[in-house]
């Protein structure tokens, strides 16, 4: 019986995957990709082990299936993570674009921080945590600059 549990869990992942957020961690990357797909650059800087709020952002609005399907088609999205934990260390390389990241547009050391960004990573605003539904943080989201068309 377990495996009969086992095997359905493992088809219904393969046939069904979940809609997990499509993260980058490389700038030129997500500049590329906004700029053939003419989006705008969701950067993310945050503190996944270790800052509440930036696991509340997490929960309530990246990982959220609106928010997901959203970003999908409108966002490119980039994360600067800085985990504390040794268990959670990144890549020594992955820890030194961060820090670059953080150097140009975190200067304060803010966490969370939301920088959009245009396809040239120009900061076009900033935002933070809010107490908000992903339609309302989309439409933060899409409040900094002109709206990207098609």
């Amino acid at each position: 019986m377990r495996k009969i549990i086992l095997l359905c869990c493992f088809f219904t992942c393969v046939i069904f995957p979940t809609q997990a957020q499509e993260w980058l961690t490389d700038i030129d990357e997500a500049k590329k990709i906004a700029s053939e797909k003419n989006q705008k650059i969701i950067l993310v800087f945050q503190g996944s082990d270790w800052n509440g709020m930036c696991r509340r952002l997490d929960k309530e609005i990246w990982t959220n299936a609106e928010f997901r399907t959203y970003a999908k088609e409108h966002f490119v999205m980039l994360k600067a993570d800085f985990p504390r934990r040794a268990e959670n260390r990144l890549p020594e390389e992955l820890q030194k674009k961060n820090k670059k990241l953080a150097e140009k547009y975190n200067r304060d050391g803010g966490f969370p921080l939301v920088v959009v960004l245009d396809k040239e990573g120009e900061v076009l605003g900033t935002t933070g945590y809010k107490k908000a539904t992903p339609y309302m943080y989309i439409k933060v989201l899409n409040s900094f600059g002109k709206p990207d068309k098609k």
